[in-house]
């Protein structure tokens, strides 16, 4: 390899002999002619320092002469060819089972973001590590229709960055991941808890309500807009009783759920055994927990078994109708803001959404007198989690204790009973 270039302008510093560092503006720039490519290797060296260019150029030589001689080619695929490579093979881990479907459509909204921040025909071998240094500041500037939570930017780093060392691994980046800026991790003060759960009187009104307002619709499941309707309601009636993660239950089979009926003080109660797969859990770990069966299942499987095609209908999708097609996250989200305004719950300043429910189920057992490992061991996390986000339940507890033998006056005055 040697320049195609042998006179030089002023201002331009050969590397090596063999490329050229140059200036465009104040920034320095690198060349390098491939022969094989018919080409050159351009590069922006993001510096205006002379002595910072020529050891970033060397580094970038080296680099391409080792790639060229191990037989690989240099020009790059843009970030948009590399994501949509990236997406292939994990398309293939979602279509054999190794990941759940939501979990691919996870994966494609998070890189999407990524691709409006970094921009889709940038080279991926021009990729730097401190290029998403800014990644968390850009994603969390205000946007009153889609606010973005410091776990989702979080998360989405963590998906970038898997991408990335995926495409190194394949000789695609030079870089095996990006050096995103460290942001504290705010932790959730005992107000944010409460703006994020429901109360009691709320659930109790929702679980009200529900039936009235999908009688209709139950009446004509031909219609698909009715069908969405009662799915969607269905899957936040369970919601309030089964503290499940959204992917959690979205995925539930019916082979995942079982009927029984148990003894409680020579009383027959039923109760609802609920499986969740490891593969569907967010921490890859399979669990089983009971619930008390407010004939919300039952009514599920009644509504729509005839309608399934598909056998066993053990594998069938609890919330479907088909057995196949999930009920859409937007059809659950149009409803629940319905619901929320028939039970004129008060939304201001308050962080109320359908994962509200797994708040409120976890809450609501902590205070019925379950402990933590209990509950950790129902909702399908650690012992430590609960404690750390849900410790102001203890203080509320004792305080009930502590005053239960006062009440308080028409003047607001608390008196011994």
């Amino acid at each position: 390899m040697t320049l195609k270039k042998k006179i030089f302008n002023v201002g331009e510093i050969a590397i090596y002999d063999e490329a050229i560092i140059y200036k465009r503006g104040d920034i320095w720039q690198f060349r390098l002619w491939l022969e094989k490519e018919k080409r050159y290797a351009r590069l922006s060296l993001k510096t205006k320092k002379e002595s910072a260019a020529i050891e970033l150029a060397k580094k970038h030589f080296i680099t391409i002469k080792a790639q060229l001689e191990s037989g690989k080619t240099y020009y790059s695929l843009t970030t948009k060819a590399g994501v949509e490579m990236y997406l292939e093979y994990r398309k293939v881990h979602s279509d054999i089972g190794r990941i759940v479907k939501g979990r691919y459509g996870t994966i494609k909204t998070h890189l999407e973001h990524w691709l409006d921040f970094i921009s889709r025909d940038v080279k991926l071998k021009e990729l730097e590590r401190m290029d998403c240094e800014s990644y968390a500041i850009e994603r969390e500037k205000p946007n009153s229709k889609n606010p973005i939570s410091l776990s989702t930017i979080l998360n989405e780093q963590s998906t970038i960055n898997a991408m990335i060392k995926w495409l190194h691994k394949k000789g695609e980046t030079y870089i095996d991941g990006f050096d995103f800026e460290n942001i504290p991790k705010k932790s959730r003060t005992e107000e944010d808890i409460r703006r994020a759960s429901f109360k009691d009187e709320e659930i109790r009104e929702i679980r009200y309500l529900i039936p009235s307002y999908i009688a209709d619709a139950k009446q004509d499941m031909s219609n698909l807009a009715n069908r969405a309707k009662v799915l969607a309601c269905y899957y936040l009636l369970i919601a309030t009783i089964s503290g499940l993660r959204t992917g959690e239950q979205k995925q539930l089979k019916w082979k995942d759920i079982s009927f029984e009926e148990v003894k409680k003080k020579n009383v027959d109660v039923s109760v609802v055994k609920i499986s969740v797969r490891k593969e569907t859990s967010k921490v890859r770990k399979s669990r089983q927990f009971y619930v008390r069966d407010k004939e919300y299942f039952d009514d599920l499987f009644k509504l729509t078994a005839p309608t399934h095609k598909k056998k066993p209908y053990a594998n069938n999708f609890v919330f479907s109708y088909d057995g196949e097609t999930v009920v859409s996250q937007r059809a659950i989200h149009y409803h629940f803001d319905k619901l929320l305004a028939l039970a004129d719950v008060n939304r201001k300043n308050r962080d109320l959404v359908p994962y509200s429910f797994r708040h409120y189920f976890i809450t609501h057992r902590i205070k019925s007198g379950l402990s933590y490992k209990d509950v950790a061991d129902m909702c399908g996390t650690s012992t430590t989690q609960i404690e750390k986000t849900y410790y102001h339940i203890d203080r509320e507890i004792m305080l009930t204790q502590a005053l239960a033998d006062y009440f308080v006056t028409d003047d607001g005055i608390i008196v011994p009973q």
